[in-house]
């Protein structure tokens, strides 16, 4: 009897295991279900060098899958068949599709993100308008395209230079894309900033937060550090308190962080790629996923006058996102210095502005 109760008893503890272990089982595969691929448009041949990056997770995280879009010039159709095969051989887990075209309207069809990389360069012996004549017709067809085929609400991210005027005419033609889900790249310049303090102060880069690029993706840009901080010995201190030396930050750093794309063209006879890439990936991460507490970055954002900025132009922020929204900081003090330096950083928008907007007549 004592013998056929102890069996019974086994029973209901291994019948109790097994059902709990099928509920485990089950519950953990509800909370995996793979999300829906996000699909991403990058245009332009600097595509090459991100497209890896976002194949490998670094854009969206490292469980979300994506499908490519990417777009090219009619002379580049072979190259970019050939970008197509390397991502394919590349074997990444997250990668769902590729669709490689040169057909605008096939590569902005149902698209969540748009990166807009490709544009048309100022060459030598080139006047200032000829470029912007050519980048205004190229962004006024993509934006059109966006406009009509891409997902309702569709991010968008324009890096090709003049990128902030560039943004503002893509929303000129697309205008059912929020006004907030459309901005440009200043990002680079923001990490060009933290690594020339990181450099200076012989610290690690991940340790140097809210530095701030005010103005144009241009030569007139205000790279700030008046609240940057520095975690060191376990502590955070200010930048300026640290760096010790004020001509060197007014000067030669601000000067470095501007003119660190000529630098780069000049060393390597090409314009920056990978870190282009890389602060494209950040820019469109934190984002979507939002940035760190106590933590900001610059975009280049619509300007709702903000700090004195003048409405109307895309111009670059301290911006903290969460939930796929983002928001300017508010209430940092500007001393003097700094208010010079954005407001001819403004000022050229406007007339860079007004030189687009010439060209559309």
């Amino acid at each position: 009897m004592d013998r056929l109760l102890l069996l019974q008893q086994v029973l209901v503890v291994s019948f109790s295991v097994v059902f709990f272990w099928k509920l485990i089982k089950y519950m953990w595969s509800f909370l995996n279900v793979e999300k829906e691929p996000v699909r991403i448009l990058v245009t332009g041949q600097i595509g090459y060098a991100i497209v890896p990056m976002i194949a490998r997770g670094a854009m969206l995280g490292p469980d979300q899958p994506v499908i490519l879009h990417m777009l090219d010039i009619e002379p580049a159709a072979e190259a970019l068949k050939g970008v197509k095969m390397e991502l394919i051989d590349a074997a990444f887990p997250l990668l769902k599709g590729v669709v490689a075209t040169t057909d605008v309207v096939e590569a902005c069809r149902d698209v969540n993100i748009a990166v807009m990389i490709g544009g048309f360069p100022r060459k030598e012996g080139m006047e200032r308008k000829d470029m912007m004549s050519k980048n205004v017709s190229i962004y006024k067809a993509q934006a059109s395209a966006l406009e009509n085929h891409a997902a309702p609400d569709c991010k968008v991210l324009v890096v090709a230079n003049p990128a902030n005027t560039n943004a503002l005419i893509l929303k000129e033609f697309a205008p059912s894309i929020r006004k907030k889900n459309i901005t440009c790249l200043t990002r680079l310049d923001h990490n060009r900033a933290l690594g020339q303090i990181s450099e200076r102060l012989a610290v690690h880069v991940g340790d140097v937060k809210n530095a701030i690029i005010w103005g144009n993706h241009s030569s007139t840009q205000y790279p700030d550090v008046n609240h940057a901080t520095v975690v060191t010995s376990g502590k955070e201190k200010p930048v300026r308190e640290l760096v010790a030396d004020d001509q060197w930050l007014k000067n030669e750093f601000i000067a470095t962080v501007q003119q660190r794309g000529a630098a780069i063209i000049k060393a390597r006879k090409l314009s920056s790629a990978l870190s282009a890439a890389s602060s494209a990936c950040d820019h469109i991460h934190d984002w979507v996923l939002g940035t760190l507490k106590g933590t900001w970055v610059s975009m280049g954002v619509y300007s709702d006058g903000s700090y004195g900025v003048p409405p109307g132009i895309v111009y670059s922020f301290p911006v903290t996102c969460e939930k796929g929204e983002w928001s300017i900081v508010q209430g940092l003090k500007i001393d003097e210095f700094s208010r010079a330096k954005m407001d001819a950083t403004a000022q050229e928008l406007i007339e860079e502005k007004l030189l687009a907007y010439s060209c559309l007549n």
